[in-house]
């Protein structure tokens, strides 16, 4: 059986920063039994634009945005 199309890195990439992945893990060390460590992992994969329509980092896109336009008013002062 033959794939009917072929899809390589760039168009899984480019799928994934435009509708974005979220990774949730749960991980728990435990000794006989005895629950030690429990550590919950939450991460997010997409492209800002995509991340913004979603309500995430609007606030670090703003604070960049000012950031940066403060920059370009120095330089051309």
């Amino acid at each position: 059986m033959r794939p009917t199309r072929e899809c390589g890195l760039v168009e899984l990439l480019d799928k994934i920063l435009d509708k974005g992945v979220v990774l949730n893990a749960d991980v728990i060390i435990s000794v006989a039994g005895v629950p030690l460590v429990g550590v919950s992992l939450r991460a997010a994969l997409a492209g800002i634009e995509t991340m913004l329509d979603y309500g995430i980092m609007e606030a670090w896109d703003q604070s960049i945005r000012e950031h940066y336009s403060k920059e370009l008013a120095k330089r051309k002062a």
